[in-house]
C-alpha cells in the first residue's frame, strides 16, 4: 500500500460540508467534480438552507406576487373597480412555497447527479478532522474528513428582552408562519430585509410604519438612489421614523405596542423585527478545534477561506460581508478550488452588484457619487429616466431612473445605480460592461451600440448620450 493510499484511507472522507446553502452547495459541487468524496450535513430536513426556505427565495417570490398585483391594480386595461383585486399574506404565500419546493427538488438532485452523500442532523465539531451529527430520532453518527467547510449561515438576530414566542412578535424567518391578514404593521429595521418587507406588505394595503435606526434609509446606497426610495416609501403611504430604537415591547392578545427610546409609542396588528443577523456558529462546539466567533457569531478567513485552523474553511452569511447568497456560491466554488490545489487566486469580483428587492427594486455596482466626491474623482453623471422609455410606457413600469457616473477624461464606467422595475437584472449589462480591460470599459460602448427597441436595457444608451452631452467641449 502506497502513502497515498494510506492516507485516503485515514478519513471517512475527503472532505465534509456543514450546510447546503449557496455557500455550502457551491463548495460541495466544485470539490465532487474534482473527484473529491464528499459529504454535506444539513440541520434541516430538506436542502437549501435559509437561502431556500426563508430568505432569500420566499421573499423574493412574496414581493413579485404583490408588484404583480399592484401592475395589474394600476393598469389602466383592468384597474376599474369592478376588476380591481385584493390578496391577502396568506394568499401570497402559496406561491412561495411553490417555488421553494422547485428549488428544493432541483438542489436535492444536485447531490444525487454528483453521487454526493447527504446527511441529516445537527452537526458539531469533536476535533478538527472529526464531527458527531445529532439525528432527529436521538441517534448519533461520527464522520471524519481531511477538510471541513463551514456553511451554516446565519438567523435573524434576536434581542432577547423581546417575546419573539408571542403570536404577534416576528422576526424574518418566522413571519413566513404567519397565518392572519394585518392590517398593520410594525417593522423595526430599515435595511434590506425591513425595507423589501415593507414594500411587500404596503402593496398588500396594510398600513406600515418602518423604524429606521439610522438616519436615511439603507445608506449605503448612493445618496439619490436612498433619496429615491425614501420618496417612493412616503408617496405610497409607508411612515418611516428616522433616529429611533426601542425601549420594551409590550405585547397584547389584540395588539402590540413597541416604546421608543424617544418616549414615542406605536401600536399595530404586530411586530416584524428585522435588524441584524447573527451567524450560526453556537451549536458547532468550535472551542473543541480552538475557534472563537466574533460577537455576531461570525467566523475570520483568510482570502482562501480559510479559518485559523487549516484544515477548517468557512464560506458565506456565516463570515458576515458580503451576506449575499450570489456571493457565497462564488465563496464556496473558491474555497472548493484552494482546498483541492493548496492555494486559489480566483477571487470574488471588486464590484459585487447588489440587489434590492423593494418595490421597486433598486440595484447597484461600483462606485456612489458620494464616495468619487471624496476621492476627488473628477467624474460626470448620465441619466434616464424610466417614464421616457417606450418599454416601461408599454409596460406600465414608468417609475425610476439609471444612472451612469464616469470619469471625465478616460470616459471609464465609475458606477451604475438603478431604481425601477427590473433593476437587478438591468444592472448586468452595464456591470459587464465595466468588467472589460484594456479600454474596453467606456460609456461610449452604450452610443455605439444598437439596442433593441422597445427595451429596458436601451435606457444605457439614453443614459449615456445624456452624460457625454454634460462634458465641457
Amino acid at each position: 500500500m502506497t502513502k497515498k493510499q494510506a492516507t485516503k484511507k485515514q478519513y471517512d472522507y475527503d472532505a465534509i460540508i456543514i450546510g447546503t446553502g449557496p455557500g455550502g452547495e457551491g463548495t460541495a459541487m466544485n470539490l465532487a467534480k474534482s473527484g473529491k468524496r464528499v459529504a454535506v450535513v444539513e440541520k434541516q430536513p430538506k436542502v437549501g438552507g435559509g437561502c431556500a426556505h426563508w430568505g432569500t427565495i420566499p421573499s423574493k417570490a412574496l414581493r413579485h406576487s404583490v408588484s404583480r398585483l399592484i401592475e395589474f391594480n394600476s393598469n389602466p386595461l383592468f384597474n376599474s373597480q369592478a376588476h380591481r383585486e385584493r390578496m391577502t399574506y396568506p394568499d401570497i404565500l402559496d406561491h412561495a412555497s411553490n417555488v421553494i419546493s422547485k428549488q428544493v427538488n432541483l438542489r436535492t438532485s444536485f447531490y444525487d447527479r454528483n453521487r454526493i452523500t447527504l446527511l441529516h442532523g445537527e452537526a458539531s465539531f469533536i476535533d478538527n478532522h472529526t464531527i458527531s451529527i445529532q439525528k432527529d430520532d436521538g441517534s448519533n453518527e461520527t464522520l471524519s474528513a481531511q477538510t471541513i467547510v463551514i456553511a451554516t449561515g446565519s438567523r435573524p438576530y434576536r434581542p432577547s428582552e423581546i417575546d419573539f414566542n408571542h403570536k404577534r412578535v416576528y422576526d424574518s424567518d418566522t413571519i413566513l408562519g404567519l397565518k392572519h391578514d394585518p392590517r398593520h404593521i410594525i417593522i423595526y429595521g430599515a435595511g434590506v430585509i425591513g425595507c423589501e418587507y415593507a414594500s411587500i406588505f404596503r402593496g398588500l394595503g396594510a398600513k406600515v410604519d418602518l423604524i429606521n435606526t439610522r438616519d436615511r434609509l439603507l445608506a449605503f446606497l448612493d445618496a439619490e438612489t436612498s433619496d429615491s426610495l425614501s420618496y417612493h416609501f412616503w408617496n405610497s403611504g409607508i411612515l418611516i421614523r428616522h433616529n429611533e430604537e426601542f425601549k420594551k415591547v409590550e405585547t397584547r392578545d389584540d395588539c402590540v405596542i413597541v416604546h421608543m427610546q424617544s418616549g414615542k409609542k406605536m401600536q399595530a396588528d404586530c411586530l416584524l423585527f428585522a435588524n441584524g443577523r447573527t451567524g450560526n456558529t453556537d451549536k458547532l462546539n468550535l472551542s473543541a478545534i480552538g475557534l472563537t466567533p466574533d460577537s455576531r457569531g461570525n467566523l475570520k478567513v483568510n482570502e482562501n477561506y480559510q479559518t485559523e485552523v487549516g484544515n477548517v474553511y468557512a464560506v458565506g452569511d456565516v463570515i458576515g460581508y458580503p451576506s449575499l447568497a450570489s456571493a457565497a456560491f462564488d465563496q464556496g466554488r473558491i474555497a472548493a478550488d484552494a482546498i483541492t490545489t493548496g492555494e486559489c487566486n480566483k477571487k470574488l469580483i471588486r464590484d459585487i452588484p447588489s440587489g434590492i428587492y423593494t418595490i421597486p427594486e433598486i440595484s447597484s455596482v461600483g462606485r456612489s457619487e458620494q464616495e468619487l466626491t471624496a476621492a476627488k474623482v473628477p467624474y460626470e453623471v448620465g441619466r434616464a429616466q424610466f417614464k421616457h422609455l417606450a418599454r416601461a410606457q408599454i409596460a406600465g413600469t414608468e417609475v425610476g431612473s439609471l444612472k451612469i457616473l464616469f470619469h471625465i477624461e478616460t470616459k471609464e464606467i465609475l458606477g451604475i445605480h438603478v431604481f425601477g422595475e427590473r433593476a437587478a437584472e438591468i444592472i448586468h449589462i452595464g456591470q459587464a460592461v465595466m468588467e472589460q480591460k484594456n479600454g474596453g470599459n467606456n460609456i461610449e460602448y452604450f452610443v455605439n451600440t444598437t439596442f433593441n427597441y422597445p427595451t429596458m436595457a436601451e435606457a444605457y444608451r439614453v443614459a449615456a448620450l445624456n452624460g457625454l452631452n454634460r462634458l465641457i467641449k
